[in-house]
C-alpha cells in the first residue's frame, strides 16, 4: 500500500488559511478543500489570547535546541457522505490520468479497493462503500501539514491514507500523530507572542564610563502570557492552553568592556513579580542589583544592549491534560550611548 500512499498526497496548505485579527492575536483556520495533487484535511485549529497576529508563528525561542512544534498531524476531515464523494471524485481522475498504469494504477486501484469493497492490511480495516451506512457517526480523519515548518519532507510526513473515527472515540493507537492537547499546546507554544518590553534604565539611553547603570522591569508590564488552540468539530471537541511565565531576565551589554549585576547577568524575578530595582535620587554610587557599569566609551556610535527574557511556560488541555514544555526566551536590544567622564583643570 506505500505506493498508493504516495499516490494520493494529504495536506492542508498554507495559501487555504484565512487569517482574521482580533486585536491582541488572531483566529486561524486551516480550511478543506481538493486540488489536482490530492485531498485536503480540515483541520479548523482555532487560535487565540497572545498569539501572532497574521496567523502566523510567534516570537517565541524554545531554549531547548532539540524541541520544534510538530511539523504535521491528523485531524478529522469529512463525514463518510462527504468523504465518499471527494475521495471518489479524486481516485477516478487519477485513474483516468495518461500513463496512470502498470504499479501506480494497481495501487490507486488498491486505494479504491480500500474503500469500496473492504479492502484492509494488519490493523487497517477496509471499508464498504466509503464507510456511508455510518455518516453522522463519526468523521474520517487525514493528514495535515504545520504551514510553518520549513521543512518540506517534515511537514508532509503524514500520509498514512484517510481513517475512520467513531464519535466520542479516540483515534486508532497507531496514529502517533492524531491531533491531541499536547498538540495543540505545541501549536499554541509556537504561535505565541510575548511581550516586547523594553526595560527601563536609569540613566536613560545615556550613561558615563564606570557609572552603575540601574536596569528593572515593573511587575504592571512583566506578567504571565496565554494562548490557546482548540479543535471544534462534531463529536470531537479539544483545547489546549499554553502558558508562559517570567523567571529571568539576561542581560547582555553589547561589549566585553563591561561589568554586569549580578556578575552572571542574570537578574531573578522579585516576590511581586518585578524584576530588579527602580532607581531612587541618592543610590548613585550603589551597586544595582539588577543592572551594568560599561568601562569604555562608545565613542561616536553605541553599544547594542540586549535584554533577554526566560518564561517558564506549561499547558493544560481537555480532559485534565497537562504539562511542561521547554523554557521560551524573547529578546531585544536598546541602543545605549557611553560618555567618558569629562573632568574640569582649574
Amino acid at each position: 500500500m506505500a505506493l498508493a500512499v504516495s499516490a494520493i498526497i494529504l495536506t492542508a496548505p498554507n495559501a487555504a488559511a484565512e487569517p482574521v485579527d482580533f486585536g491582541k492575536g488572531s483566529d486561524k483556520k486551516e480550511t478543506g478543500g481538493s486540488s489536482a495533487t490530492g485531498i485536503y484535511a480540515a483541520a479548523r485549529i482555532q487560535y487565540s489570547g497572545s498569539v501572532a497576529k497574521g496567523g502566523g508563528a510567534g516570537n517565541v525561542t524554545s531554549s531547548d535546541v532539540n524541541w520544534t512544534p510538530p511539523p504535521c498531524w491528523y485531524a478529522p476531515y469529512l463525514g463518510a457522505k462527504d468523504f465518499k464523494k471527494e475521495m471518489s471524485k479524486h481516485i477516478d481522475s487519477q485513474l483516468k490520468a495518461p500513463g496512470m498504469g502498470g504499479t501506480a494504477g494497481a495501487a490507486i486501484g488498491e486505494t479504491q479497493r480500500h474503500y469500496e469493497d473492504g479492502y484492509g492490511w494488519g490493523d487497517t480495516p477496509g471499508y464498504k462503500d466509503y464507510n456511508v451506512e455510518n455518516d453522522g457517526k463519526g468523521m474520517f480523519w487525514a493528514g495535515v501539514e504545520n504551514p510553518d515548518e520549513p521543512d518540506y519532507l517534515k511537514r508532509s510526513s503524514c500520509t498514512d491514507l484517510p481513517f475512520w473515527v467513531e464519535n466520542g472515540d479516540a483515534p486508532p493507537p497507531q496514529y502517533e500523530e492524531a491531533i491531541s492537547p499536547e498538540i495543540l499546546a505545541a501549536l499554541a507554544y509556537q504561535h505565541m507572542e510575548l511581550p516586547d518590553t523594553k526595560v527601563t534604565l536609569a540613566p536613560e539611553a545615556t550613561t558615563k564610563v564606570n557609572l552603575p547603570t540601574w536596569a528593572w522591569l515593573d511587575k504592571a508590564v512583566f506578567d504571565e502570557v496565554q494562548a490557546t488552540a482548540a479543535l471544534n468539530v462534531p463529536g470531537f471537541n479539544l483545547q489546549a492552553t499554553t502558558t508562559a511565565r517570567p523567571v529571568s531576565l539576561k542581560l547582555e551589554p553589547g561589549t566585553k568592556d563591561a561589568v554586569t549585576y549580578p556578575a552572571s547577568g542574570e537578574c531573578a524575578i522579585n516576590a511581586d513579580k518585578s524584576i530588579g530595582e527602580p532607581y531612587t535620587k541618592g543610590k548613585a554610587d550603589e551597586t544595582p542589583p539588577c543592572g551594568i557599569r560599561y568601562l569604555r566609551s562608545s565613542g561616536d556610535g553605541t553599544y547594542k544592549l540586549r535584554a533577554t527574557i526566560t518564561w517558564d511556560i506549561n499547558w493544560t488541555g481537555t480532559g485534565g491534560a497537562g504539562g511542561d514544555l521547554p523554557n521560551g526566551t524573547f529578546g531585544n536590544e536598546q541602543a545605549v550611548t557611553v560618555q567618558e567622564i569629562q573632568a574640569v583643570n582649574r
